[in-house]
């Protein structure tokens, strides 16, 4: 399927606006060349413009439906007894002609065109129908009094009517630049405007239609262009919009992005742009990328910034989307450029600062929106389709030739040359490869020769090695005369005659001839034009763009485009031209090509030896349906798809990023994760999902991790096994922990290990805990400790000891992420106890009606949270109930036949008989869950293991000869414990 046609607009030095379609090849002259243009924004269906004469145009594109607006008032009656429905109304009843309301005036004569780019369509007629049914003739709807429920049949009662009156007035002025008129009073007229920007037709639930005007003055104020929309493309009036400074330029993007940029060199960012307030509510301030140089030129996308600072340097933000339009930082793009701007979907173009030519930016995907390389676009003019070719272009090779080969081709075409028509101006410095192209072109005797002799002459900056060259003509005036007195130019003396003037050389040289001119690549230089010329370039020589906007340009990225290819045409000139060279000259030229092609090649090079080599590298990814819990209100769990990537440098070092795609307003966004940030990845205990987190040191300040759920267990634990693999060896860790390692326990009894790095405890910043990457140990313990030598035991939640084996992986964690011995089956014991509460009624007895201030009749033991037997859950998912709730008759304080134990009131001190001062009674249910690498110890102690003390004599009773010396609780591991007990409460 063909991609559809869009157009991409840009204005030249000489003001004359063109435009390339995405399925052509050449630029098109605009058809309206009466105007001047210094900048324009385009869209699908127009686009707005600033002429010279720094007043605001349009230009509408015709379709096949016109513009139409339908003008409508109503004729009103009222009965009366003598002459029946008559005009005379009663002084409290509404106008006789009025709106659909009645309380605003409006007469048939009152009612004018808005501008002169309306006309008429018909005279004024009555509407016949009413609610889609005819009415009778006339079109009268009756009803008892204003205003009231009109109908279309007369009755005893009715005492008013109306009828509407309609006329449509279409828009005529399409595919001509429309002057945008304004109805201000004199006084009230904005500034001169300096810049203008199209956007925001595609906010959210907007109407149809609806644009996002916005321009600056040169004073530097904003303005606001009020109810622009597709039956009203002018608008209606100008609104001045506050700013924290002077504007110097603003963009606007198809959604709800602003930028601006400050004369101070600062951006301002609008902020609450949507469909009822367009204009948005507030700023903020970005900061220039550079703080030697300001921001010069902004220009945003969907959700994409770019700028240009004064000293021409392009950058890119990153960051930015609805929820944060100020994005987070800024990266520096290579190239140069005079402006940027961004297209429908996010494509960008830039304009050269030495050549002025157009390029754009090559590699721009959803997943790398800032692209990888400048492309020049080198498409020509329409005009240049009936033409064979300049010798300008051959220009640029003579370049590279020395002047010894130069001086050998001069000789050889002059002597084929006309004498006569090879006169050389005193002073000025020819080219002897442009004084061969003339008299080759003068050999032609033809008028294309003529043509091609007159043509500007101008050297490609990226091709020559001085970067800039300048030529002179010479043609002689005779010749010149006769070429201006063609029919396409009458009348000679009308073409107004520059002298160019080269403000980097005060050297003095005699005035030029009428028709001779010169030109230069440096910016500096004003260069030479004629106000009447039909084509101010030459054949070949690409236009010298001033301003580019692509707002209204859709480029397919699976379709090739036509721009990046030089239309053909020079054969026949090069041709002509090779007639007069012999093959030792070509060899020269040849030779001497080679020499200068690799001494600059050597020279570029050196600038890049520091730079890594390129190299392919291997990319794995897995793919897979998820859902994610979204972070802004209202959360909600969404279908997202997620892909991890996983990528192999040169050195052979592995690195993953973890893509999350998901739907938003009908549009595809992701998120995504550098797993060589995540610090720790935990399963999270839900009663419908399969669900674990994601956390990394941001996300973990934010206390909002990423959550994700799959639809089975063994699909959760697929991706928990792949994406704790991932982790360690983007952080190159692998098999069972090291003997320096920080083990912790979570308050869920979750064991998790972390490998301390240098920075931990060395240097003058230390490295927060936050930071620091722990991954799960299969088991589950109350408590651990460990020493240097990598003894490491624990005690479960049964007081039972455990000793670790050395094994790595386990759990849900399997396959080459785990060793293939020392995994033993762990087992644990532990108690959760709820409590049963009742209150004493003088009816009822003992019940579970409690007063209002009590706790919950089925609560903990601090009764501040509710306990059911229904809402109890065991503490994370590697836990199962091993038993029913049953009572538990060994509380403190001893309890009746039943369990109970009574008190005073809640709380108090509990006993396990009743009195007469007892009005509340509890009792504790009690039910059992059970919890790898780790094997049990059985040790003689007269007593379950409660503390690390007994553990640390444990060790020196048991391992007297190894001189092992067990380390106490240090600061770090109670920090890291607290920490992601933290992290578990809030999961």
């Amino acid at each position: 399927m063909a991609m559809p046609s869009s157009l991409l607009w840009a204005v030249d030095i000489f003001g004359r606006v063109y435009t390339l379609s995405t399925v052509g090849q050449y630029w098109e002259l605009c058809k309206d060349t009466q105007l001047e243009f210094k900048r324009v924004s385009a869209v699908k269906q127009c686009c707005w413009g600033i002429a010279c004469d720094h007043q605001v145009y349009t230009y509408v594109f015709s379709g096949d439906v016109p513009i139409r607006y339908q003008e409508e008032t109503y004729e009103n009656q009222r009965w009366n007894p003598v002459g029946g429905f008559c005009e005379k109304l009663l002084p409290s009843d509404r106008w006789q002609w009025s709106d659909v309301s009645g309380l605003k005036h409006q007469q048939l004569d009152s009612f004018t065109l808005p501008s002169p780019h309306w006309e008429w369509e018909s005279d004024w007629y009555v509407d016949e129908n009413i609610g889609g049914e005819p009415t009778e003739k006339g079109g009268w709807t009756y009803a008892i009094d204003f205003p009231s429920t009109y109908t279309k049949d007369k009755r005893w009662n009715s005492c008013v009517r109306r009828r509407r009156w309609i006329r449509y007035r279409r828009y005529k002025s399409r595919d001509v630049w429309a002057k945008i008129v304004s109805h201000d009073e004199p006084n009230q007229l904005p500034d001169p405007f300096s810049d203008i920007s199209v956007g925001g037709w595609e906010i959210t639930d907007e109407p149809l239609g609806r644009l996002s005007v916005w321009a600056v003055s040169l004073q530097g104020r904003l303005w606001y262009r009020e109810n622009v929309c597709h039956h009203n493309p002018e608008g209606s009036t100008w609104s001045l919009v506050a700013t924290p400074g002077e504007v110097v330029q603003i963009s606007c993007g198809p959604y709800d992005l602003l930028w601006a940029t400050l004369w101070e060199g600062q951006a301002i960012v609008r902020e609450g742009i949507d469909r009822n307030n367009p204009q948005g509510i507030s700023w903020s301030i970005v900061e220039s990328p550079s703080s030697e140089n300001g921001i010069m030129h902004v220009s945003v996308g969907v959700d994409v910034v770019w700028c240009v600072t004064k000293d021409r340097k392009v950058w890119f933000r990153r960051g930015v989307n609805s929820h944060n339009p100020c994005g987070t930082s800024w990266i520096e793009m290579v190239g140069e450029m005079m402006m940027v701007t961004v297209g429908l979907n996010n494509q960008v173009w830039g304009i050269g600062c030495d050549d002025r030519a157009i390029y754009f930016r090559q590699g721009v995907t959803p997943n790398e929106l800032s692209g990888k390389t400048w492309k020049a676009v080198v498409s020509g003019r329409e005009s240049d389709r009936s033409q064979t070719g300049s010798s300008t272009s051959l220009l640029s090779a003579g370049c590279f030739f020395t002047d010894d080969i130069q001086n050998q081709t001069s000789a050889v075409i002059q002597g084929d040359a006309d004498p006569s028509s090879d006169t050389e101006l005193p002073g000025v410095p020819t080219s002897p490869a442009s004084t061969a192209l003339l008299g080759a072109a003068a050999a032609g005797n033809g008028p294309a020769s003529q043509a091609e002799t007159s043509a500007q002459l101008t050297v490609d900056p990226l091709h020559s090695e001085q970067g800039e060259a300048t030529a002179a003509s010479a043609s002689s005036e005779k010749d010149n005369l006769e070429m201006n007195k063609s029919p396409g130019n009458p009348n000679p003396s009308a073409e107004l005659q520059w002298i160019n003037i080269d403000l980097k050389e005060a050297q003095k040289h005699p005035v030029l001839s009428v028709s001779s001119f010169a030109d230069t690549s440096s910016l500096s230089s004003l260069g030479v034009f004629s106000v009447g010329a039909e084509d101010q370039y030459g054949a070949d020589e690409h236009p010298l763009w001033a301003w580019v906007s692509g707002g209204g340009c859709l480029v397919d990225l699976h379709s090739p485009l036509k721009w990046f290819t030089a239309p053909s045409g020079l054969s026949s000139s090069v041709q002509s031209l090779s007639l007069s060279i012999t093959p030792a000259q070509t060899a020269a030229w040849r030779k001497q090509i080679f020499q200068q092609l690799s001494e600059r090649t050597k020279r570029e090079l050196e600038n890049f030896r520091h730079y890594e080599q390129a190299v392919e590298q291997s990319v794995w990814v897995k793919t897979g349906a998820l859902q994610w819990w979204r972070n802004w209100k209202p959360h909600k769990w969404m279908d997202v798809r997620v892909a991890l990537e996983q990528f192999t440098g040169s050195d052979g070092m592995r690195d993953s990023i973890l893509f999350i795609y998901y739907m938003y307003h009908e549009e595809k966004k992701y998120i995504h994760v550098f797993l060589n940030e995540v610090t720790i990845i935990v399963e999270v205990l839900n009663e419908a999902k399969h669900s674990f987190a994601l956390y990394t040191p941001e996300r973990t300040k934010q206390r909002w991790p990423i959550r994700l759920a799959a639809t089975t267990e063994q699909e959760m634990h697929d991706w928990l096994s792949l994406l704790n693999m991932s982790c360690c060896e983007s952080r190159r860790i692998q098999g069972p922990p090291s003997h320096h390692a920080i083990w912790s326990v979570t308050c869920k009894g979750d064991i998790f290990v972390s490998e301390p790095s240098p920075e931990l405890e060395a240097g003058p910043q230390l490295m927060p805990c936050d930071q620091m990457f722990w991954r799960q140990v299969g088991g589950h313990l109350r408590l651990i400790e460990s020493n240097s030598r990598g003894v490491v035991w624990g005690i479960g939640h049964d007081h039972t000891a455990w000793l670790y084996t050395g094994g790595y992986g386990g759990g849900f964690i399997q396959g080459l992420a785990s060793s293939a011995d020392n995994i033993y089956t762990q087992s644990d014991v532990k108690c959760v106890y709820i409590y049963e509460n009742q209150r004493w009624n003088p009816v009822t007895g003992y019940s579970s009606r409690g007063l209002p201030t009590d706790r919950y009749m089925w609560s903990d033991a601090s009764g501040l949270q509710e306990c059911t037997k229904t809402n109890t859950k065991p503490p994370s998912p590697q836990w199962s109930w091993v038993s029913d709730w049953y009572i538990d008759f060994s509380p403190a304080g001893g309890t009746d036949r039943e369990g109970w134990q009574y008190a005073a009131d809640f709380p108090a001190s509990y006993h396990g008989h009743k009195t007469m001062k007892d009005f509340v009674r509890r009792r504790r249910w009690a039910r059992e869950h059970p919890g790898c690498m780790w094997e049990q110890i059985n040790p003689s102690f007269p007593s379950p293991l409660e503390h690390f003390t007994k553990c640390g004599l444990l060790l020196e009773m048991v391992l007297p000869s190894t001189g092992v010396q067990c380390l106490q609780a240090n600061l770090q591991v109670r920090i890291c414990t607290l920490s992601f007990a933290l992290l578990h409460c809030h999961v």
